[in-house]
């Protein structure tokens, strides 16, 4: 594909729609695995090589600053919002790189809180678009591949590129960057970071990275470099044996959770009434003495937002341990100021109405144990629920069925991956009796949901990515339509 025709902006010149909506034709023109509705073999399709040649022509961006890569089945994303958050409450310019998105692609890249601007990604795609060209007219040199993609960028290599070029454009200290995929083959591994995060293992993503908890755990092993330490919040015996012997091939210390530092939850109540946030306590031995923090607020809420937290907090300790200047109170606001849609969001109260992107069995079990203790137990509740094909579909209908007393099985209309809702219907038939209707889309489901609801209930959206962004698009634009504007 050729790069897109554009002259390159000033970078103070906010970008004309046509700009705009150029620079993302280009990038939606390029193969998009979090889209595709293809099974793909992780061995054939996700090498680095093409990351490596694509950094290499930029310059090797990733290479003008520090940063900390985190990996895990569930958590990586928040763990790396509050870590960067912290960061900056420290005072020190920091990138931060996630995905997927929720509403636009500039929420992927981040400094200090602050989403990449229109105008910077459309001259970002003109940075990189002439050498994306260049890299699809390599011929191939594996005799299983077409000539024409050998070396052709995917979307998620072309967007991760973007980010680590726009950090060291703007001249960041740190750089926190989460892995899309699995590790060991992800885009985001060709950085050196000066500690690596795995937050926890569980099922997802199998067809890509294994069917056992071992095997997937040695994907996400696979960030972990030569002797830079590793912090470690997996529980499960079988992960973490697995990721103790790929630290160990690599000499890489490694810190872990409920042995070299652990934490304290104070749940919050009564989220559908108020406001409290759960704190946490925090405890690490070190060489130095003992580190402890008492009562730090979580903007977060959640058990398994305390364990991202307390993981957190543990990496942070390696890197003050490296001479950061990083003290207790910017660490207290950093973890209560972090801002991170979509995890146990509260949109709305009276009726309280929460949104997740819990997409697995993990997350969705983390979901429920976190309604139960912060919610009200005798509030009647409405689950809005879509999911994506090849996930654990009915293992997480089993899960939330019995927990609701309606449910509204829907579909979202941005991703062609979305599960159908007759699909969806044959399986919540034949697990539970919990009454479910019908819904084409996330808006409908939204309107009969509040059809159903009185001021008592709770509503809670549920299962994808994909969902809590239409659904939170749908409320919020119901808020503007409410005030006028």
């Amino acid at each position: 594909m050729q790069p897109i025709a554009i002259s390159s902006p000033a970078p103070e010149a906010a970008p004309s729609p046509t700009r705009y909506h150029e620079a993302m034709q280009f990038l939606l023109g390029r193969i998009d695995y979090e889209r595709s509705t293809t099974a793909q073999s992780p061995l054939r399709e996700f090498r680095l090589d093409r990351m490596h040649e694509l950094l290499g022509r930029l310059g090797n961006p990733q290479q003008m600053y520090p940063t900390i890569h985190v990996a895990g089945t569930k958590g990586k994303g928040s763990c790396a919002a509050m870590t960067a958050a912290t960061l900056t409450a420290a005072g020190y310019r920091t990138g931060l790189y996630t995905s997927p998105h929720l509403d636009r692609l500039e929420e992927r890249i981040i400094i200090d809180g602050q989403y990449c601007s229109p105008e910077a990604l459309v001259s970002l795609v003109h940075r990189v678009g002439p050498i994306v060209a260049a890299l699809d007219a390599v011929p191939g040199i594996e005799p299983d591949r077409s000539s024409s993609d050998h070396l052709a960028p995917t979307w998620f290599e072309i967007t991760t590129a973007m980010a680590l070029l726009h950090f060291a454009a703007e001249q960041v200290d740190i750089a926190v960057v989460e892995v899309g995929l699995g590790g060991r083959l992800d885009s985001t591994n060709v950085v050196h970071p000066l500690v690596s995060i795995i937050t926890s293992i569980s099922f997802d993503h199998m067809k890509q990275l294994g069917s056992t908890l071992g095997a997937i755990a040695r994907e996400k092993a696979g960030i972990i470099k030569p002797g830079v330490p590793v912090v470690s919040g997996v529980m499960n015996v079988e992960a973490q044996a697995a990721i103790e012997e790929v630290r160990f091939g690599k000499d890489a210390p490694i810190i872990q959770l409920g042995r070299d530092f652990d934490y304290r939850y104070q749940v919050p109540r009564d989220l559908d009434q108020s406001e409290s946030a759960g704190t946490i306590d925090f405890l690490m031995p070190t060489s130095g003495g003992i580190v402890r923090y008492a009562d730090l607020r979580l903007a977060l809420v959640g058990r398994h937002q305390a364990a991202n937290a307390a993981v957190s907090l543990a990496a942070i300790e390696q890197i003050r341990a490296c001479g950061w200047q990083i003290s207790e109170s910017a660490i207290r606001r950093g973890l209560a100021e972090v801002h991170w849609p979509a995890r146990v969001e509260i949109v709305r109260r009276r009726p309280a109405v929460v949104v997740d992107a819990a997409h697995n069995v993990a997350s969705v079990a983390s979901l429920l144990q976190t309604l139960d203790e912060s919610f009200s137990t005798s509030a009647p509740r409405i689950l809005i629920f879509a999911t994506t094909q090849d996930k654990q579909v009915r293992e997480m209908l089993e899960l939330l069925l019995p927990r609701f007393d309606h449910v509204l099985l829907t579909r979202y209309t941005t991703n062609p991956r979305s599960v159908s809702i007759d699909e969806l219907a044959a399986l919540a038939s034949s697990i539970f009796a919990t009454p479910h209707e019908l819904c084409d889309t996330p808006a409908l489901a939204w309107r009969r949901a509040c059809e159903l609801a009185t001021d008592d209930h709770l509503i809670c959206a549920t299962g994808s990515f994909f969902l809590a962004a239409e659904l939170r698009g749908v409320v919020r634009g119901e808020g503007r339509e409410a005030r006028g504007e």
